[in-house]
């Protein structure tokens, strides 16, 4: 699918040395667990089993987790609208349009490609937004699914999602002989080993799959800017946005901040400069700073 969304060369050669680089270690992860459990049909089945489940059915989980709910054009009629003008504009398909009843302003995209993408957002964006900043915050999430990286995210979190849930299965399951045997020394040192592995590897996938959603986020925002013409309003969105969030209570915070590589702005309170080191957006004056150079480009009024 070719749409009128700026290609984004660089994007693309990031996202494909951090598939390259993730997929080596993949195959060192699962040849680690096949030596180690000696069982190379089971870790397969697994790890294929987990990889299928996160592509296909990545719209409904977040959905789901997310507490959202397809909308049609007589529901929400201003959302719809925007969204159909911003697909023709940009000659994409338009994706099912989804609502979260959550007051944290905010919205994401998701799905494994474009004929199978979601556009979600919160009722508390909807309500804090005017129109012409909603239409770049939608804008820039047409972006992610134009540019596919919705798809590769998706892909590229499943390693660390499998390295987390072995260690769990690691201690809740059956695999290493049963209760019986757990207080055997080769059943110990194995179990050692194994959440070792696991732990490096969700470092590693961690790390390179933060540098790769902070500069798709970049990329997203440059390609709203360009693709309405006003990136002020983009960067107006950003700044109520971001702020509103700080102020949200911390528990919802912690509901939403499993899908912070989806999110227009990531689900951080105030307080949170620790945690931005390892975030998967830069940082706010970095993506108002660019929106304010595009600014300039475009000669918007001001």
């Amino acid at each position: 699918m070719r749409s009128h969304f700026r290609a984004d060369r660089q994007l693309t050669a990031r996202m494909l040395v951090t598939l390259f680089l993730l997929g080596l270690l993949y195959v060192a992860f699962i040849a680690a667990l096949v030596a180690l459990l000696r069982s190379w049909v089971l870790v397969v089945v697994i790890a294929a089993g987990l990889l299928a489940a996160q592509y296909w059915y990545s719209d409904r989980i977040a959905l789901f987790a997310m507490h959202a709910h397809e909308v049609s054009a007589q529901e929400q009629p201003r959302l719809h609208g925007v969204v159909d003008r911003l697909c023709a504009i940009a000659d994409m398909p338009k994706p099912r349009v989804a609502i979260s009843e959550m007051d944290m302003p905010n919205a994401f995209a998701t799905g494994r490609n474009a004929d199978h993408a979601v556009l979600c957002v919160t009722t508390g964006l909807l309500r804090r937004l005017e129109v012409e900043e909603l239409e770049g915050v939608l804008a820039h999430e047409l972006s992610h699914v134009a540019h596919r990286d919705v798809a590769v995210i998706t892909i590229a979190s499943f390693l660390g999602v499998l390295a987390g849930l072995l260690v769990r299965f690691a201690f809740y399951s059956e695999l290493f002989g049963g209760r019986g045997q757990r207080n055997d020394q080769n059943t110990a040192v194995l179990l050692a080993i194994i959440m070792a592995v696991s732990a490096v590897v969700y470092v590693i996938s961690f790390l390179l799959i933060r540098a790769l959603s902070r500069y798709r986020e970049l990329a997203a925002d440059r390609s709203a800017a360009m693709l309405t013409g006003r990136p002020s309003t983009l960067a107006s969105a950003l700044t109520k946005v971001s702020g509103d969030i700080a102020r949200i209570p911390t528990e919802d915070l912690r509901t939403a901040q499993p899908f912070n590589a989806f999110f227009f702005s990531p689900a951080l309170g105030e307080g949170a400069s620790l945690a931005s080191l390892f975030s998967t957006h830069p940082s706010l004056q970095r993506r108002l700073d660019q929106l304010a150079k595009i600014s300039l480009q475009l000669g918007e009024p001001t």
